[in-house]
């Protein structure tokens, strides 16, 4: 770890703004008095403590969040991150009584860290396993969960060399996994204090379908004008270059077929290079006229929060990320009853071989296979939006049942 924070720190120096941020969200950070403090505010003792890595991670815990304040509205909730894209993006949530970057996972920061804050519980989530942090929770006697788990065949905590990292999860007071899998591979390793529950972002894509579009309604005016009209709309979430250039080709010979991207990245750089592609045939979110929304066949989207509202404008969605290190999350847009597609590397992500186990998704390769892909989608997209979501439906209730068991 001491290595991991040195990296950070040079990184930090030459300029990355990734680390840049963590580091400048660890100075804000203050251990001292028997209380934590961010930049002279001070977090409340006794609370909940609920630690996140990044985005998707808070989405899995914002349901339980926001079940408990609707419950019981004094419960005192602080929420920390370990990554800036997660916590920049989050760190205004007011649902919480404090959001702060964890301190570095050290064994002085997790003793201090914890002697301050006095948690009454700790919940983890998914792939959040911090040694010092764990142990530090057991040695007090704190109440410590992991939520939304999951867990493969090849992680450390079940390599030969590994053991010292599987004891860890004898740390955790109950483990809540995601499917039998994870279960069965935590049991037979001697890991008794688990269950299976699900994972809570299918009840959290569920109410954002419930109140995105009433939330959104007047952002999303232009999306609706754009669509107004036409049968064969695909929506493109979370886009990279790859899925573009297919996602292009395909559009060029079916003036018939609209296309909303909606990029992973929105820099000038990359929106230049949409546009390149385009030539033309396209309107921006932001710069959105009457005039040409009626002309354009792609609306590139250039702005962030509207995503999951968007997906209930197409009849096809394309998840961005499986030509490079995953996709994207595939339930926001099958939550609406749509056929989902994306490209190959999707064997980490439960939620998508589970789609395509129930027939609402495929996985692409290259073009023949988007092209093949899209056209049975577009013919047969009432039916197999249908299973897609049957899929969600039948995935519901995690939150309800983690919440009576922790905090009942």
């Amino acid at each position: 770890m001491f290595f991991y924070i040195l990296l950070i720190r040079l990184a930090a120096l030459f300029g990355h703004r990734k680390a840049r941020l963590m580091v400048e969200g660890q100075k804000a950070i203050s251990m001292a008095n028997r209380q934590v403090t961010v930049n002279g505010r001070q977090i409340p003792k006794g609370a909940v403590w609920i630690h996140v890595s990044s985005v998707g991670e808070f989405e899995q815990a914002r349901p339980l969040i926001e079940k408990s304040k609707i419950e019981n509205p004094t419960t005192k909730i602080v929420l920390t991150f370990f990554s800036p894209s997660g916590y920049e993006l989050r760190k205004n949530y007011d649902k919480v009584d404090a959001v702060l970057y964890l301190p570095f996972p050290t064994g002085s920061n997790a003793k201090r860290f914890l002697e301050c804050l006095q948690p009454k519980m700790a919940i983890f989530v998914k792939y959040e396993f911090w040694p010092a942090y764990l142990k530090e929770l057991k040695k007090r006697g704190i109440r410590t969960y992991s939520i939304s788990a999951i867990f493969r065949p090849n992680q450390l905590f079940f390599r030969p060399w590994g053991k010292w990292y599987l004891r860890l999860l004898n740390c955790f007071t109950h483990i809540y996994v995601q499917d039998e899998g994870s279960l069965q591979l935590l049991q037979s390793h001697g890991i008794q204090r688990c269950s299976i529950v699900g994972d809570t972002r299918f009840d959290r894509v569920l109410e954002v379908k419930a109140n995105g579009e009433k939330a959104n309604r007047e952002r999303l005016q232009p999306i609706a004008q754009f669509v107004e009209g036409c049968e064969r709309v695909v929506i493109a979430g979370s886009s990279w270059p790859k899925d573009e250039e297919l996602l292009v080709r395909y559009i060029a010979d079916r003036p018939d077929t609209k296309l909303i991207l909606v990029p992973h990245e929105i820099h000038e750089e990359h929106l230049h290079y949409l546009f390149n592609l385009l030539q033309g045939r396209y309107v921006t979110y932001t710069h959105a006229t009457q005039t040409a929304l009626l002309h354009a066949q792609v609306m590139v989207v250039d702005t962030i929060g509207l995503l999951s509202s968007i997906y209930r404008y197409g009849q096809v969605a394309y998840i961005g990320g499986g030509f490079g290190v995953g996709i994207h999350n595939t339930i926001e847009a099958a939550v609406y009853g749509v056929p989902v597609l994306f490209g190959p590397n999707y064997q980490h992500f439960r939620e998508a071989k589970g789609l395509i186990a129930a027939g609402a998704a495929r996985s692409i390769k290259n073009y023949k296979e988007l092209e093949e892909s899209l056209d049975t989608a577009f013919a047969n997209y009432q039916e197999i939006g249908t299973k897609a979501a049957t899929y969600v439906q039948r995935e519901l209730g995690a939150t309800e049942m983690i919440y009576n068991e922790i905090f009942n």
